[in-house]
């Protein structure tokens, strides 16, 4: 396989593209005034285009590469463009936090210290959650976190597509 695809463009495109349309949808979402409390179809929406781009990228890459793809070559590009998708959305947030709307994190926290109430949290329990919960606000330890579940869940999209598409020299004869 002297000429096989470059994957680089592709995990970059389409990481690009998904970073996008995730921004895009964090808009729509900030303009309805629904960023506080958003629906639940709003991650089940951002899951599916995750696939969709997932799938597209390892298509394209295979068109490319004469209808071959190992299982790695899938992973490679899943988690490559889910990493630079959650880099993209990642600076939005710190731009949307910082300079959009500057009161995000404490109307965060005070949507997230209701829901204990509403669960029967004692004002102890909430104040340890709280704690807690601003260790993880920071922005390095936040991004970090975005970071690796990104990779992780494109790691498990893409093995799965992978197992599903990989198609190797061998197999033809």
């Amino acid at each position: 396989m002297e000429n096989q695809a470059n994957s680089k463009n592709i995990i970059l495109n389409y990481g690009v593209y998904l970073g996008i349309a995730t921004v895009l949808i964090k808009l729509v979402v900030y303009a309805v005034g629904d960023y506080l409390r958003p629906h639940w179809s709003v991650s089940v929406l951002s899951f599916i285009i995750m696939i969709a781009m997932i799938v597209m990228a390892n298509k394209k890459f295979k068109e490319l590469n004469g209808g071959f793809m190992s299982w790695g070559q899938s992973v490679k590009i899943g988690v490559g463009l889910t990493v630079i998708s959650a880099v993209i959305m990642i600076a939005y947030q710190q731009i949307f936090a910082n300079f959009i709307e500057p009161e995000y994190m404490q109307n965060m926290m005070m949507v997230q210290e209701q829901k204990w109430i509403d669960q029967g949290m004692n004002s102890e329990g909430i104040e340890t959650a709280k704690e807690m919960m601003q260790k993880f606000q920071g922005p390095l330890i936040s991004s970090a976190i975005g970071i690796v579940v990104s990779a992780f869940i494109g790691f498990v999209v893409s093995a799965i597509l992978g197992a599903i598409m990989k198609q190797s020299a061998e197999e033809q004869y």
